[in-house]
């Protein structure tokens, strides 16, 4: 059999002004989209790949009109010179945002389908933070998101959209796809799998999968930081038993709606200010401080320097910041030299409105790196280190500050442009604080302007009923009608 694989991965929040370039993505393209490590699980199946395009980014800014438009024409061309197919893979996230686009990911997948036919089966995966449309289901056959986060089981996860595709075409079964939107976004901070509820509801789905006629039951939360109509928790089911996929995705729409007041924040949270306090005080080490608002892999800008303003005001000490996105600073730090103290005006770099700060600091490390864009500088003022970025990156593995020569478990505080911590840094957290700082990527989403959400929408509205209803995709649809079951 002769399956197609690619699509784009990014999430965007649509209330960043940096818009993505394809410089910020990194793209694999025909055979090196099959041998990425990514991609690596495909060979456990008795099927052939034909590999068109993958294009994966760092969360951020919407994406400019330009280039989507060159990836997806990149893309379908290549998906076009690989017919006649048996099926197509889409590995997306879901939660995209194009300049002057809605519902990108819908444009996207229908653009696909448009190429590889309505005879063809297609299946996606999602990041459970994906937003979904009715566009979007429409042009599906079968579907599977996340399970955790922080995300641990993406592997997983596309291994069940590719088991389900190969299963669909070797059998000829096409399953009914359907989904139950639900009125509430929140921030994958208060969802995280490692807490009640989210905990127990994710537990439930494989019981779910293990249903007669069920393939696939998922439960998105959505991505909150879309000011886009789709940006909603959705219950999502594949299947060949129409009546017992309606049942259940009723009953995990009911059972998100039910739990709406219960979602939390895991670890403590506070303002700034509260936050540096705490972590101040604590008689235990290392604090390991989340800067959410400005967190990267949420969609945030990553260049604010609130939080190191407030340490520096409260006089920390024994305190490593790990990282504020400026590149002009890194240079001047490379400028310098090792060893040399250098004046540094660091953040703002990318939005202007982004708060900034003013150091006398010496140089401590500086990265090789093979272009400018690659640069990571340390430096060092009074009692804090900071790692200063050329560009937008997360530091959530261990390894991220041992090869700047850091320990962070040594340290007293730890601050991070984070949400949740990731697998590597939640156990050290001793303790894990968040603050609730401000950013494209705020957490008190209450406060940012809502003009193009669904309304109504918890937690932003809160006094309203919900009774869930079942959407077939319009595929499913027809094939229920045509064999007088719709």
């Amino acid at each position: 059999m002769r399956i197609a694989v690619g699509g784009i991965h990014v999430e965007c929040s649509t209330y960043n002004p940096v818009l993505m370039e394809e410089r910020d993505f990194n793209v694999v393209r025909g055979d090196e989209l099959i041998r990425s490590p990514r991609f690596a699980f495909l060979k456990d199946y008795e099927a052939q790949f034909l590999p068109t395009l993958h294009a994966r980014a760092v969360p951020g800014g919407p994406v400019s009109r330009a280039t989507y438009e060159a990836f997806k024409a990149d893309f379908l061309a290549r998906l076009a010179a690989l017919g006649p197919l048996d099926g197509l893979y889409l590995p997306m996230h879901g939660a995209m945002n194009v300049e002057g686009m809605e519902d990108a990911e819908g444009d996207w997948i229908t653009a696909a389908r448009a190429v590889v036919g309505d005879d063809v089966p297609v299946s996606a995966s999602y990041d459970l933070h994906g937003n979904l449309s009715q566009r979007i289901i429409d042009a599906l056959d079968m579907y599977s998101t996340y399970r955790t986060a922080p995300h641990i089981d993406v592997e997983e996860t596309m291994r069940r959209a590719v088991t389900m595709l190969v299963e669909s075409i070797r059998t000829g079964v096409r399953p009914i796809l359907l989904w139950a939107p639900v009125p509430v976004v929140l921030p994958g901070e208060r969802t995280s799998t490692e807490d009640q509820p989210a905990k127990g509801l994710y537990a439930a789905l494989p019981a779910i999968d293990a249903l007669p006629g069920i393939w696939d039951a998922s439960l998105n939360v959505g991505y909150v930081w879309a000011d886009e109509p789709r940006a909603t928790a959705a219950a999502i089911l594949s299947g060949t038993d129409r009546d017992a996929l309606e049942t259940q995705a009723k009953a995990l729409a009911r059972s998100y709606w039910g739990a709406r007041d219960a979602f939390v924040f895991g670890p403590k949270t506070g303002s700034i200010e509260e936050c540096v306090g705490w972590a101040l005080a604590s008689p235990t080490h290392p604090v390991i401080l989340a800067d959410s608002g400005d967190n990267p892999t949420g969609g945030g800008v990553g260049d604010r320097a609130d939080v190191l303003a407030e340490l520096i005001d409260k006089g920390a000490s024994d305190t490593i910041v790990v990282g504020i996105t400026d590149r002009p600073a890194a240079e001047a730090a490379y400028a310098a030299g090792l060893g040399a103290t250098v004046s540094l005006t660091v953040g703002g770099s990318l939005d202007p409105s982004s708060p900034r700060v003013t150091v006398e600091a010496t140089v401590v490390h500086l990265v090789e790196a093979a272009a400018p864009a690659e640069r990571e500088a340390v430096v060092r003022f009074g009692g804090i280190t900071l790692v200063l970025a050329a560009r937008r990156r997360p530091y959530h593995n261990i390894e991220d500050f041992t090869r700047l020569g850091l320990d962070p478990k040594a340290a007293g505080i730890v601050v991070v442009k984070s949400g949740y911590l990731s697998p590597e840094l939640a156990p050290i957290a001793n303790p894990n604080l968040m603050a609730l700082s401000p950013g494209v990527v705020d957490q008190f989403i209450e406060r940012l302007p809502r003009h193009r959400k669904m309304k109504p929408t918890y937690p932003f509205d809160k006094d309203f009923d919900f009774a869930p209803e079942v959407f077939l995709s319009a595929r499913s649809a027809a094939r229920l009608k045509g064999h007088g079951k719709g």
